[in-house]
C-alpha cells in the first residue's frame, strides 16, 4: 500500500498533468496544502520532494513552490546523420536555412541562441586511442551550447575534438567566430576533403555532476544521457570525437534501423 505522502504526490501529479495546476502557477503554501490533504507539514514536504525530483515543480527558496514551465522537448534520431550529410554539399544559402537543432526540435533559427568556444588541447589517453594518435597530440577543442531564446538552460552540453593539423588546412575551421557553420561539422570537414563513412555512438546514463546539473537546470534526481560520437571518414580514420551530455528530462532518443529484405 502506498504511503500517505506518495498518495498526496500522486494527486498533485495528476492535477498538474490534467492542467488543473498550470505551468508557472504557484502552489498554495505548505501549511495550506497540509490542511487541505489532512496531513502534517513534514509529510507534505515529502510529497513535494517527490514532485521536485520528477521535475514537475520548482522550489524557489523564500518564495514557494511553482508548477514547472515545460521546456522545449528534443527528439534526437540517428537518421539526423544522413540528413546532415545530404546537406553538407548544398549551397550556403540552403544550408543557412536550418540546422541540426532545428531538425531535432522543430524550432526556427530565430527561436535559438548559440554559443561556441574554441581552444587547443592535448590528447589524453582516451582521445589519443580514439584518434589513433600519440598522447599529447594537439587537438582543437570546441564547446557548443544552443538555447531556446525563452529559456536559460541549453539543450545539451557538447564538447567536440578534432585533430588540429587535420583541419588547420582551412584557417576558417580554427575560428570560433565562423560559428554556427552552415551545414555543421560535416560541411566543415568537406572543406578539407573529408567525407564521413559512418558514425558510431556509445550511450550511457548517469547522475549529473554538480556543474552539469547547474548549467542544464536539472532538478535533483534527473539523470543525464552521456553520448560519445565517433565520426569515421571514408579512409577508416576517426576524424571527430564529440561528447554530449543530454538532460534526461527533455530528450528522447529515437533509433531507426533499416533492415535488408530477404
Amino acid at each position: 500500500m502506498a504511503k500517505k505522502y506518495e498518495r498526496i504526490a500522486d494527486a498533485l501529479r495528476q492535477a498538474i498533468r490534467a492542467g488543473r495546476l498550470k505551468p508557472g502557477e504557484r502552489l498554495p503554501a505548505e501549511t495550506t496544502l497540509a490542511q487541505q490533504y489532512r496531513t502534517s507539514v513534514p509529510t507534505m514536504r515529502d510529497a513535494l520532494a517527490e514532485l521536485l525530483a520528477e521535475g514537475l515543480i520548482d522550489k524557489r527558496h523564500g518564495v514557494g513552490n511553482f508548477v514547472r514551465e515545460q521546456r522545449q522537448r528534443v527528439e534526437r534520431s540517428n537518421e539526423r546523420h544522413q540528413w546532415e550529410k545530404d546537406r553538407a554539399r548544398l549551397v550556403e544559402t540552403e544550408r543557412l536555412k536550418t540546422g541540426s537543432t532545428e531538425h531535432d526540435t522543430g524550432l526556427t533559427p530565430s527561436d535559438l541562441a548559440f554559443k561556441a568556444e574554441y581552444r587547443t588541447a592535448e590528447a589524453d589517453a582516451g582521445l589519443a586511442a580514439a584518434f589513433a594518435v600519440a598522447v599529447g597530440t594537439t587537438l582543437l577543442r570546441r564547446s557548443y551550447r544552443t538555447f531556446h531564446r525563452d529559456e536559460d538552460a541549453p539543450f545539451n552540453l557538447i564538447t567536440s575534438h578534432l585533430v588540429h593539423d587535420l583541419v588547420a588546412r582551412n584557417p576558417d575551421l580554427l575560428d570560433e567566430t565562423k560559428e554556427p557553420w552552415p551545414g555543421g561539422t560535416q560541411s566543415q570537414l568537406l572543406t578539407v576533403g573529408i567525407e564521413l563513412d559512418r558514425i558510431v555512438e556509445r550511450i550511457t546514463a548517469r547522475p549529473p555532476t554538480a556543474e552539469e546539473a547547474e548549467e542544464l537546470g536539472l532538478q535533483k534526481g534527473v539523470s543525464v544521457i552521456q553520448l560519445r560520437k565517433l565520426s569515421v571518414g571514408t579512409t577508416g580514420r576517426v576524424v571527430e570525437v564529440s561528447d554530449l551530455v543530454i538532460p534526461g528530462d527533455r530528450t528522447e532518443l529515437v533509433f531507426t534501423t533499416p533492415l535488408a529484405r530477404w
